[in-house]
């Protein structure tokens, strides 16, 4: 993984540039997040995969889920990839036919209809008609609600 980018000096972590960017968001430079990651008890194998998320700004994608399958699962990476894909799809194929999905112990995803109104451009304070339309909404279970705040939840099965 290291292409020649910064190390922490103090530790001498590697870190890719080019995986960098992607996964911090942060202001501080490569050494010194490098240097915190560290001092949070993470090999250098796993500092840049676990830098941002101990940062707290890292945003979960395809590619991490299908690499999540992989470790787990023992899939190839292709098949990982391609199992991943397809949950999605389907996800994605019962929410267009107005269907919703609801995932046990994480939450629920419908579609929802608005009707027309009239709104205002904030700039100019003209009226302009916002048309009918159709929009995604997420819903967490209770179980998740109560992971994210830190709490127990005994009840696996509610929402």
């Amino acid at each position: 993984m290291f292409d020649g980018g910064q190390a922490c000096s103090g530790h001498n972590i590697p870190i890719c540039a080019a995986d960098w960017i992607g996964l911090t968001g942060s202001r501080m430079t490569k050494s010194e997040s490098a240097c915190a990651v560290q001092e949070a008890g993470v090999s250098a194998v796993e500092n840049v995969e676990n830098a941002a998320q101990l940062l707290g700004r890292r945003t979960v994608t395809r590619v991490d889920l299908a690499e999540a399958v992989y470790r787990r699962i023992g899939l190839s990476r292709k098949e990982s990839a391609l199992l991943v894909q397809a949950v999605l799809d389907e996800l994605a194929d019962a929410l267009i036919a107005g269907e919703s999905v609801k995932l046990s112990s994480f939450g629920r995803f419908f579609v929802r209809s608005k009707s027309e109104r009239i709104g205002r451009n904030p700039k100019t304070g003209v009226e302009v008609p916002i048309s009918q339309r159709r929009v995604m909404v997420f819903k967490p279970s209770h179980v998740l609600r109560a992971k994210i705040n830190g709490l127990a939840f005994e009840d696996e099965e509610s929402d």
